[in-house]
């Protein structure tokens, strides 16, 4: 069984899929640990209670620096013996010390074809463009903004009657199919 750790920022919809698919059984080869959080009032916090997961919070702006923060992250994920990292919705880039401590290890979800529409507000900036389709990517965290190599990609059209809404929920449940496959195929 593999120690996993997620990381997430909000509302912590796609860390509620992956512990789902767990305790269902399709993710049979991994344990989820925690949840790390870098910000106590995030909605993540209360699905991870309702789930019985545990959970870290951690807000950046309670440590000197950077380096200070992360090496609490890996302190605390060194004492659960976690192996992997799924980002799933942290809106913080991972700095040098974490990416050394789980090098190749860390995997991120985000709603656009990648290299298109990297960092904030992608299904916006695909809504926006006037682009035929977008999609989902999961791929490894580098210490680039979305550059690291590319896992595996799904397509999603725009429809020509799209709300910006519409499109989210569309990405969002494609989000929830692709990311517990990549995990399955990538932690073994």
């Amino acid at each position: 069984m593999t120690k996993v750790a997620i990381f997430a920022s909000g509302s912590g919809s796609n860390f509620e899929n992956i512990v789902s698919k767990v305790d269902k059984g399709h993710l049979n080869n991994i344990e989820i640990t925690s949840l790390y959080t870098d910000h106590h009032d995030a909605y993540c916090i209360e699905r991870a209670k309702q789930l019985k997961v545990m959970v870290h919070i951690n807000e950046p702006k309670d440590f000197e620096n950077k380096a200070e923060y992360e090496q609490k992250l890996i302190q605390l994920l060194h004492s659960e013996e976690v192996e992997w990292i799924i980002l799933a919705g942290y809106m913080r880039l991972v700095g040098p010390d974490l990416l050394n401590a789980y090098e190749g290890k860390i995997l991120n979800i985000h709603p656009s074809l990648l290299p298109k529409y990297k960092g904030k507000d992608a299904i916006g900036q695909a809504f926006n463009s006037g682009d035929k389709e977008t999609g989902s990517t999961v791929h490894y965290v580098d210490s680039g903004m979305d550059t690291g190599e590319i896992i595996e990609q799904r397509k999603c059209d725009i429809k020509p009657d799209d709300t910006k809404e519409a499109l989210e929920e569309r990405v969002k449940q494609l989000e929830y199919e692709l990311y517990p496959s990549v995990i399955a195929k990538v932690i073994k």
